[in-house]
């Protein structure tokens, strides 16, 4: 797949369902709970709503133009979340593309309102020294969109008060990365806490880490 600035094209349209297909391989979503978009020039590539990942074909990627004008006739019905993939991509402009999903321990901790402190060097690959946790709105709503926003200003990903995460990405790839990365972190968090008290890194340490990271390429939060 090319990389950014990505066209619209069938490769792009199966890379976002094949990237749909490994979350639901390494039990980061299920069902259609989740949705992948993907910045094309002026408009984005959105997942359908309601539509198994299994039974999604490049031709049901629905493309919407990120001027809030009506997407063109004849696509199906976007993701329910379109609004906060559309407000990301308008609101960061390193962002090429935008994954949201429901991974079982993330959303344990956006139940409990509990974000992730640094109890782990990886953090740093989120923009900071946490992954906060944004406030709750009802999905699919602007409200939900600028309360999403906020908290993801200057990092690249957070939890969704009582409903999952979503993470961003200069490409598709990094963004699947780093759901993936996420959800690992949050099951060490959830196990830590099970055992004891995690310890975590001082602001200090942190520093010497987001210094090392410069040199990583995760520059787009």
């Amino acid at each position: 797949m090319s990389k950014p600035p990505y066209a619209d094209s069938k490769e792009l349209r199966q890379a976002i369902i094949d990237a749909c297909l490994s979350m639901e391989r390494q039990q980061i979503n299920q069902g259609t709970s989740g949705n992948i978009s993907v910045r094309v020039g002026d408009q984005m590539l959105i997942t359908p709503s309601g539509v198994e990942y299994s039974r999604m074909t490049p031709e049901m990627i629905v493309a919407m133009p990120l001027d809030g004008s009506d997407p063109a006739p004849g696509q199906l019905k976007p993701s329910s979340e379109w609004q906060f993939h559309r407000a990301i991509l308008l609101g960061k402009p390193a962002v090429n593309a935008v994954v949201h999903a429901h991974p079982v321990n993330c959303t344990a901790l956006a139940m409990n309102r509990m974000e992730i402190p640094a109890c782990h060097y990886m953090i740093a690959a989120f923009g900071g020294d946490t992954v906060p946790v944004s406030g709750y709105a009802l999905f699919g709503t602007s409200e939900l969109s600028d309360i999403v926003l906020e908290s993801l200003k200057n990092r690249a990903a957070c939890l969704m008060a009582n409903h999952g995460a979503v993470v961003t990405g200069d490409t598709l790839e990094r963004a699947l990365w780093r759901m993936v990365e996420l959800e690992t972190l949050a099951k060490g968090y959830v196990t830590s806490l099970s055992v004891g008290a995690p310890h975590i890194l001082s602001t200090d340490e942190m520093a010497k880490v987001k210094a090392a990271f410069a040199d990583y390429g995760l520059k787009d939060a």
